[in-house]
């Protein structure tokens, strides 16, 4: 049995992201993820790493372009307005195919908001704050280990498809703490295999292989339509190789919740309290917020009469929802706002409410 480590969030995050073979670390401090660059400066020199703490969110994202386009594994990492100051960058990350994995430790919006935990920032991480034809792929973990797990994942699936990965964690993933197992240490790639591994990465002259760009002008609006339509394969093919979902309970279920992120843990909760009051249950938890798993909504069983999506923002995940039930069933939300939580007996009796009403 794999010894267990009782550890906090951020810190799990930071720590899975350098064992995953991430040497270059860039950000500015913003509640409530200061645990991560704090145990980066501590810990990513001792592995040979870099550590720059930026001027602003818009100087780490910029940096971090740069390290990735020279062929490093790189972390972001901030929080939702910090997120926002970001856009413009992750969408020209996207534009030029550089890979790197940012994390999000959501809080509550809009604007600077609260320093609570929230997941107002659905809408921003999977349809994108930035300018153009671009997706990033969205990983929402329910549990520090889940969210190791996704990060250490993470960063090749962002090698692999030349893109960016978003790990929407939320406040409370972020502080609480969990016993993890720690996933294994792999070895940094070295400077000299950086050109065999990442071909398109700006490594000098001295690697002695063709010349490389990197280019997001497009004076030539026909080129432009053309660069964009070669790309554009990968994102259909992520989106029918990565989404990845739980499902609980749906064979016989009268209701069926679809949550995510910490939310999920407060429904499956609720989840027995209703099966106390005689209400079958079930649950749709997206693991990938992008691409959505539209797939997971099939399973649903001829019981169900109701399904209610569960946030801790105005729907923003509900339309989602919506989009991949089809029609087939009547969709409600039961939400939070503003970095409020959910507590299982609120879940439950707002359920009751809905059904009551139905």
């Amino acid at each position: 049995m794999k010894e267990k480590k009782l550890i906090k969030g951020n810190e799990a995050f930071a720590m899975a992201a350098i064992n995953a073979g991430c040497r270059y670390y860039f950000g500015y401090p913003i509640t409530p993820q200061n645990e991560i660059p704090e145990f980066m400066s501590r810990e990513l020199a001792k592995v040979g790493g870099a550590f720059i703490q930026a001027e602003s969110e818009l100087g780490a994202i910029n940096m971090a372009y740069g390290a990735a386009a020279a062929g490093g594994r790189v972390l972001l990492s901030s929080s939702s307005p910090g997120i926002a100051l970001m856009q413009e960058g992750i969408s020209l990350l996207c534009s030029v195919q550089l890979p790197l994995v940012l994390i999000n430790v959501m809080r509550g919006g809009p604007g600077i908001g609260s320093i609570q935990p929230a997941q107002a920032d659905y809408n921003q991480v999977t349809k994108g704050g930035g300018n153009g034809d671009y997706h990033c792929i969205v990983y929402a973990p329910n549990s520090i280990q889940e969210a190791m797990d996704m990060i250490y994942k993470g960063f090749d699936v962002a090698d692999e498809y030349r893109n960016p990965v978003i790990i929407a964690a939320d406040g409370m993933l972020g502080q609480m703490m969990e016993p993890v197992v720690v996933p294994p240490a792999r070895a940094a790639a070295e400077e000299k295999d950086i050109p065999l591994i990442k071909p398109y990465a700006l490594t000098g002259h001295k690697c002695k292989r063709e010349r490389n760009a990197i280019n997001s002008v497009w004076l030539k609006q026909e080129l432009l339509e053309d660069y964009i339509n070669e790309y554009w394969p990968k994102y259909e093919k992520a989106e029918k190789e990565l989404p990845e979902y739980v499902t609980k309970n749906l064979e016989d279920a009268e209701v069926v919740f679809v949550a995510y992120g910490s939310t999920s843990r407060v429904v499956l909760e609720a989840m027995e309290i209703l099966a106390r009051d005689g209400i079958k249950a079930g649950l749709i938890r997206p693991k990938t917020l992008w691409p959505f798993p539209k797939e997971a909504f099939k399973e649903i069983g001829a019981s169900t009469a109701h399904v209610i999506s569960v946030e801790l923002s105005k729907g923003q995940m509900m339309n989602d929802v919506k989009l991949a039930i089809e029609g087939r069933y009547p969709v409600s939300l039961i939400s939070r706002v503003g970095g409020m939580l959910l507590d299982p007996v609120e879940v439950a009796d707002r359920t009751k409410t809905i059904l009551e009403v139905m």
